[in-house]
């Protein structure tokens, strides 16, 4: 499968804060975050779009990621159950910390219903006080990546936002025909 790779980023916090949500969505970040938790999310939220690189993952390899100090998950709620979710990852650079959106997207039920916008202005704004929260080095860079599996409105909604892209990667990749979708990734038959 042909795939092109958009790495964007975002060098300074934008001028303005997060719209507010819709009545009933909520934001929430999820500090009792456990492994079986963010597999959950990751194949609810990317099995549409062929995320299957981490599920094969071990349960130690997302305690890892998920104990990494400063990384965050926040889960966007809709009528009660999870409609996406973001994962903030921050690496420590010479010229501070650069915050990776790691994850981000919207549950298939929730696609097209207006949340991508005020999800990705609420973590972007997350994101650039990451290091308010934590004991980390002020945050220089956002940053984060998004390929041509990806929804058809990603790219759009990340450069409207703000994010720059500053490199396009070409690649082959080996993928099933078609993704499997987040319930048959989840065990559903």
């Amino acid at each position: 499968m042909h795939v092109t790779t958009h790495h964007l980023q975002m060098l300074a916090p934008p001028g303005h804060s997060a719209s507010p949500l819709p009545e009933g969505v909520r934001l929430e970040r999820a500090t009792g975050m456990t492994p079986a938790y963010a597999r959950f999310l990751y194949a609810l939220v990317g099995g549409d779009w062929f995320w299957l690189d981490r599920l094969p993952w071990s349960q130690q390899q997302w305690l890892d990621e998920i104990e990494t100090p400063g990384s965050e998950f926040w889960v966007l709620y809709r009528e009660g159950v999870p409609a996406g979710f973001v994962q903030l990852h921050p690496t420590i650079e010479e010229d501070g910390t650069h915050i990776e959106v790691l994850h981000f997207g919207l549950a298939p039920r929730a696609i097209g219903m207006g949340l991508g916008r005020g999800m990705l202005e609420h973590a972007i704004d997350r994101a650039w006080s990451l290091s308010e929260r934590f004991e980390l080095p002020p945050v220089t860079r956002v940053w984060l990546h998004t390929c041509s599996n990806d929804g058809p409105a990603a790219l759009a909604n990340y450069t409207a936002r703000g994010f720059e892209v500053f490199k396009v990667v070409e690649s082959e990749e080996d993928a099933p025909a078609t993704s499997p979708g987040a319930w048959a990734i989840l065990g559903g038959r």
